[in-house]
């Protein structure tokens, strides 16, 4: 059996039975059958599934680490999070996020003002709301009203400008207050693409300087009070736990320090977001290097020790991580509609009464390969191919024998590969690095995974079943838009081998876990491709599979994309008819045209995938 690394990042959420990729969760439907489900549907491009119970599993385990922590070092302060609205506003995964937190002190994070609107509306009663990011008098008039409706909500300063609307906004309108945070620019700084987060040069945050500026006006203007939070982030995705530890450091005795200064309410350290998740397939790869029980106990552990020596309150700790919360949830699923060496089958050959010597000799080569001579056999094709291509360049063969040499290589590399596929063999690897098998996948990276375009991202990806079945093809990864840089090329560090498969026969889909971070909203419509169909997979033991299809959202049609874009789609289908109108073409034909055109511009711009049973 090939696992793909699934012990290393599917945390359990998803195991391998029956050489099929299972939700490892009360009747352990396999992807398959979920995918199959709602293919019948007749939804048959790429599928976003989402499974809400694994939300509700990381809020869990999140609480259960910082509150294991706080009983074990005999903490006095409280644990409080809030998700950061930025890493997915989708409501099909916020409003089961809000749904599962009721009870918990878990509220939501937002960076603008239409982030804040969704935080004031669905955010549970008595959970907190954080305000980040930078701010107008708008913006901080909004939060004034969230605090007047109720809500437990601190505006968190990014800079002394905001501080003096705060101030502006309180004159007008009067308590009750938002809590004030204000940003701490640490020189700590973080580890990896987001490393930048931190440190002095950061984006957001108040300088040493800054924040004693920040105190005098605040108690200047008698809101001291208000001010109950400070907040750091050294950046997503921290791989090391040593920066965040000297950020705490920092941090703490900053804390102690503004409360020895008189900011009796400042009672909340905000630790912001970074909390890492495990992407890696490969061993030795890994993306962190500590577990979540030493992430919270480092930051309880090392929080006490510094009050302690300073003698002040243990602070109530927030912290914000996002990606540690959504990523798991979702799982990207695309059909294979071709693999590209295919053509390259004995049927394809064209071969002459008499050929050329070296293609003759590559034909007996193909016929007479075994286990015992692969090796050299292969090494010999590979040598006529090169030799065949220049006699080519030379004019010395036609077209036609440059296809035959190219059949005949890859017909070898296919046969040695099958032969020798349960054997490590160097020479394997090296040909399979040389000559990939080319995927195209049924998506847009564009749209589905835009971290792995812009950031180099990686996300487990595999096969949804026969993973009983060794895979031989080293294998490239093409997306559907026309655009080279919708690839996900073979890396010999992180090789993926997928299945030799017949897509024109049977199905094969590739699954992409660990999607639920970031990748929705940053997705872009290249190429004018939409969204995935997407929809929850929620387990009852009542119902008869144990789960049921929830909140399915078909992807947009065309003239739905167009319409976003602004395009006055009433005008595109005005000009299409007139132009059908005035072709010349029979009334019969007008009408059979037009007919087929509205069913097009009905549906979404994924492709159909290729298989008989499809056709």
């Amino acid at each position: 059996m090939v696992d793909y690394g699934i012990k290393y990042w599917s945390n359990d959420d998803f195991i391998i039975e029956d050489g099929l990729v299972k939700v490892n969760y009360q009747h352990k439907p396999s992807l398959l059958e979920i995918v199959q489900d709602i293919r019948e549907k007749g939804y048959k491009g790429p599928l976003l599934v989402r499974f809400p119970h694994l939300i509700h599993k990381q809020v869990r385990q999140l609480f259960s680490a910082f509150e294991t922590a706080i009983d074990e070092y005999h903490y006095t302060g409280a644990f409080k999070a809030v998700f950061p609205l930025k890493v997915n506003q989708m409501p099909n995964f916020v409003l089961p996020l809000m749904d599962c937190v009721q009870g918990l002190c878990y509220g939501l994070e937002a960076g603008s003002k239409s982030e804040l609107i969704v935080a004031m509306a669905y955010t549970n009663e008595n959970a907190p709301i954080t305000v980040n990011g930078f701010k107008d008098k708008e913006m901080i008039s909004l939060g004034f009203i969230a605090a007047k409706m109720g809500h437990d909500i601190t505006l968190t300063i990014e800079g002394l400008n905001e501080l003096e609307s705060i101030i502006e906004v309180a004159k007008e309108l009067g308590a009750p207050y938002p809590n004030i945070g204000l940003r701490i620019r640490l020189h700590s700084t973080g580890t990896g693409v987001w490393g930048k987060s931190g440190g002095i040069n950061a984006k957001f945050g108040l300088t040493s300087t800054e924040l004693l500026e920040a105190i005098r006006r605040l108690e200047d203007s008698k809101l001291l009070t208000q001010f109950t939070m400070i907040h750091f982030h050294i950046g997503s995705q921290i791989s090391d736990i040593s920066p965040l530890k000297k950020a705490l450091r920092e941090v703490g005795n900053i804390y102690a320090e503004l409360r020895k200064m008189g900011a009796k309410n400042l009672t909340c350290v905000n630790i912001g977001g970074g909390l890492a998740v495990e992407y890696t397939q490969h061993e030795g790869e890994n993306n962190r290097n500590y577990t979540l029980s030493e992430f919270s106990g480092d930051v309880v552990f090392s929080l006490k020790e510094i009050v302690r020596n300073k003698q002040e309150k243990e602070p109530d700790i927030f912290i914000e991580s996002g990606r540690f919360v959504s990523a798991n949830h979702a799982v990207l699923v695309a059909p294979v509609l071709e693999l590209f060496s295919q053509e390259y089958d004995e049927k394809a050959l064209r071969l002459k009464e008499s050929n050329p010597p070296l293609i003759a000799e590559m034909l007996d080569l193909y016929q007479s390969v075994s286990e015992k001579n692969a090796i050299e056999y292969l090494h010999d094709s590979l040598d006529h191919m090169e030799s065949l291509l220049t006699l080519f360049d030379l004019g010395y063969i036609d077209l036609t024998d440059r296809s035959n040499t190219e059949i005949l290589v890859h017909l070898i590399i296919k046969k040695v590969i099958k032969l020798l596929k349960h054997k490590n063999h160097n020479d394997i690897i090296r040909i399979q690095e040389q000559v990939q098998e080319r995927y195209l996948l049924n998506c847009s990276f564009f749209q589905s995974l835009p971290d792995y375009w812009g950031l180099g991202q990686n996300f487990p990806v595999m096969p949804i079943d026969r993973l009983n079945c060794r895979p031989t093809r080293s294998a490239s990864l093409w997306d559907i838009t026309c655009d080279s840089d919708g690839e996900i090329a073979f890396n010999a560090k992180k090789p993926l081998y997928l299945h030799d498969v017949d897509v024109m026969e049977e199905e094969y889909f590739l699954g992409f876990f660990l999607v639920g971070a970031y990748q929705e909203v940053l997705g872009m419509r290249h190429n004018l491709f939409t969204h995935p169909t997407e929809f929850s997979v929620v387990f009852d033991d009542d119902l008869n599979k144990g789960y049921a299809i929830e909140n399915l959202l078909e992807a947009q049609n065309i003239l739905d994309v167009l319409d976003d874009l602004d395009y006055d789609t009433k005008e595109i289908e005005r000009i299409l008819k007139q132009r059908i109108d005035d072709s010349g073409i029979s009334d019969e034909d007008k009408k059979e045209v037009l007919g087929m055109l509205y069913v097009m511009l009905s549906e979404n711009g994924y492709l159909r995938t290729i298989t008989k049973d499809s056709q």
